[in-house]
């Protein structure tokens, strides 16, 4: 029953925080409940010395959301199949090039310049951690946001060749991201890890190629499914089957859930509701029933996030070093896209706006938070987890709100 009651808790929470955002500050939802928790945690620990039994219920209610388990092991798939079922594999493939490099040799270029510069400049500000440590940090908060992403660059106005770049690329990258988060999370712990070229490929072969094939796999036979029977209700109930039954499947044979769920999200909503398959009726219910989990999960995993600010300890110790990452991340951003860019003859031209806003719209959000939280206590897991909390509020709130603004800035037919 804690479950139960923590559950309704949030969506409760949720509820109101989503009302108070659509009633008063209008901002895009997921923002929004953000920004509310935020400035409710904030006014929570101001108050810590007048209300301390409201102040420890809460944070014991968000101490029990294991967000690494909730997210990478449960949201992550539904989101991801929620936002993969409405993605066109014709746009992919006339951006299948720019999406295969930002989200393999982009991912590994930006976890070392992170890396090496968090290692260099974090003395600065009086903390001190070793390098392996600091390529951890580069691994986890590398990956733009698939949830961030997909939740607000739908709203915010960007040419659609752009959209399609930064949500692909952030489909996709999670597989990279995870098994070099892996290999040198293992190497911090000192573990026996085999690093030579074939071991590190088998290794993603398994993770990523494995999880690629487990969702065509499972796409395919759950588009057969809803293609030899009718109701509407049924087929939702095969592409719940398709993620909760994927997500198990990956779990026990060592493969990507996420990239799992892409996969087989794109078989779906391609094949399995077209209008061969189902009626335009059966076909807008399946679309209604996940746009609505989408928005639901959204509210959710932003509200934890505005409340995990909560849980880290002496935050304000960290900021300088918070705003070293935020202008590293950033950084390591743009020569991650740039020198790709300039160096592979991509069919269409990237002109410089164009790169501004693949930079400005590579978003963090509650992938790398939950990778924060992995990692172990005596790696340095509070300095990690205090210093991804400010790039991602930096991301989502600034970036978030400010990639439409600079979109309407630039002229459309320069982008690309």
């Amino acid at each position: 029953m804690e479950l139960y009651y923590s559950f309704s808790a949030l969506i409760v929470l949720s509820a109101i925080f989503s009302y108070i955002n659509s009633r008063f500050l209008k901002l895009p939802p997921s923002i929004g409940v953000m920004v509310i928790a935020l400035l409710v945690s904030l006014g929570l620990i101001a108050t810590d010395t007048i209300f301390p039994k409201t102040f420890f219920r809460i944070t014991s209610l968000i101490a029990s959301v294991d967000l690494t388990e909730i997210l990478m092991g449960a949201m992550l798939n539904f989101l991801l199949f929620a936002g993969a079922i409405h993605i066109h594999l014709e746009d992919l493939r006339e951006q299948r090039l720019p999406i295969v490099i930002f989200s393999t040799v982009s991912v590994l270029m930006s976890t070392f310049v992170i890396g090496f510069l968090i290692y260099y400049l974090l003395p600065f500000t009086g903390i001190q951690i070793p390098m392996i440590q600091c390529l951890v940090f580069g691994a986890l908060i590398s990956p733009t946001d698939p949830i961030a992403v997909l939740g607000i660059l739908k709203q915010a106005g960007v040419p659609k060749s752009i959209e399609t770049k930064v949500a692909g690329e952030s489909l996709f990258n999670d597989g990279m991201a995870v098994v070099i988060f892996i290999l040198m999370l293992a190497l911090a712990r000192g573990e026996e890890v085999n690093t030579t070229f074939s071991g590190i490929t088998m290794l993603f072969v398994k993770e990523a190629l494995g999880g690629i094939t487990l969702g065509l796999l499972l796409g395919f036979v759950g588009s057969k499914m809803i293609y030899k029977v009718d109701g509407y209700n049924v087929h939702v109930l095969i592409t719940l089957a398709i993620v909760m039954g994927g997500h198990l499947a990956a779990q026990a044979l060592h493969m990507s859930g996420p990239l799992a769920m892409v996969a087989a999200g794109l078989v779906v909503g391609n094949y399995g509701k077209n209008p061969g398959a189902v009626s335009d009726m059966e076909r807008d219910y399946i679309d209604k029933f996940w746009e609505l989990v989408d928005e639901i999960l959204n509210a959710i995993l932003f509200l934890i996030i505005g409340f995990e600010l909560l849980l880290i300890p002496d935050l304000k110790q960290y900021i300088w070093a918070g705003m070293i990452a935020i202008v590293v991340v950033l950084l390591a951003r743009f020569i991650s896209i740039y020198i790709p860019v300039k160096l592979i003859p991509f069919r269409n031209r990237f002109g410089k706006k164009s790169i501004a806003i693949l930079v400005w719209g590579g978003l963090r959000g509650g992938v790398s938070i939950a990778l924060a939280l992995s990692i172990d206590p005596d790696l340095n897991k509070d300095i990690f987890l205090a210093i991804t909390y400010f790039v991602v509020l930096f991301s989502i709130i600034v970036q978030g709100l400010t990639v439409g603004k600079l979109t309407k800035r630039f002229e459309e037919e320069e982008l690309v």
